[in-house]
């Protein structure tokens, strides 16, 4: 069995940072997907691929990946950029502004 340990980013609609705290072990796909000629949907045999585990920390992850035999490859998460204004887009339409606020 092949999986990954990740954390998984945040959503591109959002900038919190909400459901990317815990670390998930996610398995691959095994036997690959078919398509349903009629309606279009995807289908496998590989129920494993359904199967998305989450834990607190990385080292949780790793050790049930160890206690289970499981061949585990780790993706480190990317860090946010430190560049970040400190109000953000609020501080355009805050009432104690100094500078005069035009279209």
């Amino acid at each position: 069995m092949r999986a990954r340990i990740f954390r998984p980013a945040r959503t591109a609609m959002s900038s919190g940072s909400a459901k990317t705290r815990k670390w998930i072990l996610e398995f691959t796909n095994q036997t690959g997907q078919d398509v349903d000629p009629l309606m279009g949907w995807t289908s496998s045999a590989d129920t494993q691929a359904q199967v998305r585990l989450t834990f607190d920390t990385r080292e949780a992850a790793l050790d049930y990946a160890r206690e289970n035999d499981i061949d585990a490859v780790v993706k480190d998460p990317n860090t946010r950029q430190a560049n970040l204004r400190p109000g953000g887009y609020g501080e355009n339409f805050a009432t104690g502004r100094r500078g005069v606020w035009t279209h």
